[in-house]
């Protein structure tokens, strides 16, 4: 069940990291969906659909860059809309992550005996 909700959350805040990659600089999907898999162990697949998205949405812009080592490349960047979103969508995950710290300080101490039955088991 755990691995369910760490897959679940992931793909909840996939696109507020989008978003911040791309306020940082614009960028292609392979290298966003290779950033994303080593920060969040994203994999390539959930990028390019979520581009898409983006990109009809009015979050980001596109241009072609010619590759000297293959097919030219599509770069992302961030428009109006999407600075406006990151913005937005941070501030909210902000909050949450807050409440929810606040959550798990204020959950008590797992009872000794247990640990020490998996440790000895």
């Amino acid at each position: 069940m755990a691995e369910t909700i760490d897959i679940q959350l992931k793909k909840g805040v996939l696109g507020l990291c989008v978003l911040a990659l791309l306020a940082r600089n614009e960028s292609y999907a392979y290298e966003i969906a290779s950033t994303l898999s080593d920060a969040i162990g994203m994999g390539e697949g959930t990028i390019y659909p979520l581009m898409r998205r983006m990109q009809t949405d009015g979050l980001v812009d596109t241009r072609l860059v010619e590759s000297s080592s293959g097919p030219s490349r599509k770069y992302y960047r961030l428009t109006e809309a999407g600075h406006a979103a990151l913005a937005a969508q941070a501030a909210e995950w902000r909050g949450f992550a807050r409440s929810v710290d606040a959550l798990l300080d204020a959950a008590p101490p797992e009872p000794q005996a247990a640990h020490t039955e998996t440790q000895e088991g």
